[in-house]
């Protein structure tokens, strides 16, 4: 399977949640979790799309690490969602629009990188941008 294939089904989950942000995690080429933002339905503004998929994911592996998972999203992970995938272990973060581009299209965002988070941090994770982005700023636009 290509990035391109996980980030498609990460296109769709978007579209379920309260803002277009949906997240896939992915371990040996197989799908494992998938979420949405769900920050107005559940009045949580830590329900971002990255946190739901990494808390549903770890609380069904009964383990707080996701070491050698992949999690794809649609926009890049702030900075509260790209340190979750630090404490997680996460081992690569795959993305689609980036956080200058969420910006862009006046969507409100900290305008911190998750490489910055990740380079201030102990974990050395793998970070793939840009994959369908423009299928993923389309959705921010629709929205």
């Amino acid at each position: 399977m290509n990035p391109e294939y996980f980030m498609q089904i990460a296109l769709e989950e978007a579209k379920k949640g309260d803002a277009p942000y949906g997240a896939v995690i992915v371990k040996h080429q197989e799908v494992v979790a998938v979420a949405h933002n769900t920050v107005k339905g559940n009045s949580d503004p830590s329900a971002h799309a990255e946190i739901n998929v990494i808390r549903s994911l770890t609380a069904k592996l009964k383990s707080p690490s996701l070491e050698g998972y992949s999690i794809y999203t649609t926009g890049e992970p702030c900075p509260m969602c790209a340190t979750a995938c630090v404490w997680a272990g996460i081992s690569e973060i795959v993305y689609g629009a980036s956080i200058q581009d969420l910006i862009s299209v006046n969507q409100s965002q900290i305008d911190i990188t998750c490489e910055e988070v990740i380079a201030k941090s102990f974990r050395n994770i793998k970070v793939t941008r840009g994959i369908l982005k423009h299928e993923c700023l389309e959705l921010f636009n629709l929205s």
